[in-house]
This record gives C-alpha cells, sequence and structure tokens, in this order.
C-alpha cells in the first residue's frame, strides 16, 4: 500500500493512520518532489513530474501492482498513475481527491483568494514568505489545519506536533520548498481548468476505486465527488460528515476502519 500526500503535505501527513494500516498491509509513504525531504532535483514539479516520481517508486520500491491511496492533489496523482500505468494499481482509495468543482458547485470564497495568490507570478513567493515571517512554523500549522479541517483539536497532539517540526525544517534548511509548491500549485490549477481532459483520464482508470470524501471539506466540494461517482458509478463514495480535506488526519480511526472494510481481502 502506497500512501500519497497531498499539496504542501508530506510523508507525515499519513502519520494518523499508517501504523493501524501497516497491521495488515507493507505501508510506504513517498515524498513527492519538492515536499517534505524530497528536493526537486529537476526543479519540476508539476502533476507530470509527480505522477512520474509516483510510477518510478511503484516499479522500484513498491514492486508489483500496489494500493494507491491518495489525498488531495495526491489523489489525482494516483488516478494519473492508474490510467497510464494500470498495471501498477491494484486498487485505489482517493480522499478529497482534486478535481474540477462542478460549474454550479459552490466555491469557499477563502479558498479561491488563497489560490489566487499562489497563482500570480510575483505576487505568490512574497505572500508566502511575508506569510511564514508572520506565523512562523506553529501558525502556519495552525492555518493549515483550520483551513483544511472542520475541527482541528481532533488531529492528535503527536501528528500535529510532526507537522510543526517539518514546518520549522522546512524555513531553515530547504530553500526550494516555496517555489516548489507553486511550481506544483499552478500545474495543479491549469490541470483542473481541462475538464474534458480529466474526466477523460478518469475514464481509462480500470482499477477499483473507493473515495472517501468530508461533507465539510472547503477545498473540495462534496458536490465534485458526488459528481466523479456519477460519471464512475462503478466507484464507491463514502461521506464523512462533519469532516474537512484531511479525513485521515481528522479521522484517523474511521479512515482506516473505512478503508479495510472496503478493501477485504486485497490484503
Amino acid at each position: 500500500m502506497v500512501l500519497v500526500h497531498g499539496l504542501g503535505g508530506s510523508a507525515i501527513n499519513w502519520l494518523g493512520v499508517g501504523p493501524s494500516l501497516a497491521l495488515r498491509y507493507r505501508v510506504l509513504a513517498p515524498d513527492l518532489a519538492g515536499f517534505g525531504e524530497t528536493p526537486p532535483v529537476t526543479g519540476v514539479t508539476g502533476l507530470a513530474a509527480q505522477q512520474g516520481l509516483l510510477d518510478r517508486f511503484l516499479r522500484s520500491i513498491a514492486g508489483g501492482p500496489a494500493i494507491v491511496v491518495g489525498n488531495s492533489m495526491g489523489g489525482l496523482v494516483a488516478m494519473m498513475e492508474a490510467a497510464v500505468e494500470p498495471g501498477r494499481v491494484s486498487h485505489l482509495v482517493l480522499a478529497a481527491p482534486a478535481q474540477p468543482t462542478p460549474r454550479r458547485g459552490r466555491v469557499d470564497l477563502e479558498v479561491l483568494a488563497v489560490f489566487a495568490t499562489y497563482a500570480m507570478p510575483w505576487l505568490g513567493p512574497w505572500y508566502m514568505r511575508r506569510r511564514a515571517a508572520r506565523l512562523g512554523p506553529e501558525g502556519l500549522v495552525r492555518e493549515m489545519l483550520r483551513l483544511c479541517c472542520v475541527d482541528p483539536s481532533r488531529v492528535a497532539p503527536d501528528v500535529r506536533a510532526a507537522h510543526v517540526a517539518l514546518a520549522a525544517a522546512r524555513l531553515a534548511r530547504m530553500p526550494w520548498a516555496t517555489d516548489a509548491f507553486l511550481d506544483a500549485t499552478r500545474s495543479l490549477l491549469s490541470a483542473l481548468r481541462r475538464r474534458r481532459r480529466f474526466y477523460s483520464m478518469v475514464d481509462r482508470v480500470a482499477a477499483p476505486c473507493l473515495i472517501i470524501q468530508g461533507a465539510g471539506d472547503r477545498l473540495v466540494p462534496l458536490a465534485a465527488s458526488r459528481e466523479l461517482a456519477r460519471r464512475r458509478p462503478d466507484w464507491k463514495l463514502e461521506v464523512f460528515d462533519g469532516i474537512g480535506h484531511v479525513p485521515q488526519l481528522e479521522a484517523p480511526g474511521r479512515f482506516v476502519e473505512t478503508t479495510e472494510r472496503w478493501l477485504g481481502g486485497a490484503a
């Protein structure tokens, strides 16, 4: 089982569920290019580069068809890999996967403003540097959890502490982190504008799929995952009421139970 984090995240996004899943599966959680401890070797951290990294990881480390679990951008990268290399992905579990918002769907205005800022070539880097200097590691994690969770207090203290430690490391010794994040963000936004291409990719996915979606998600509206499940009626949609964008952090027990129940004997 390979766990793929989302935009701005890292392998530690899975600390709340990894140990429990590892009781039954061989669990691996890479840092994508430009995130966590993986530097952007080529300087490119867009979706194509992330899918290429995941493909190499599955081929050389996982060593066979894997259950791929992806959150947010990681869910989109997982779908891309399953569409391009179906032999490497046996099952998909998508937690709030990045996807186009339905044309009549409601968009969170704060989220829209933040991502519009990230997309601006000169404003994005300035905003991120100013924000990091103002908030520091603790504040950055607090704001991330506020945006991504319905109730940030549900995140375990040790998991929160690990995120703060990584935020401090990024500020202290990862000068490439801001550029990597912004490059990935722009690539993601560009991909989500191409609705026809996105759903064509979805149609090519052969692996069985479970979608786990928080009803209180501000970044990926529930309506988007309902539309995805409508287009792929063979995929299973599980909705977590009162949960936000990172169900593996906010409701880890339910996340593990739901995933393992759906997978059944796929160990």
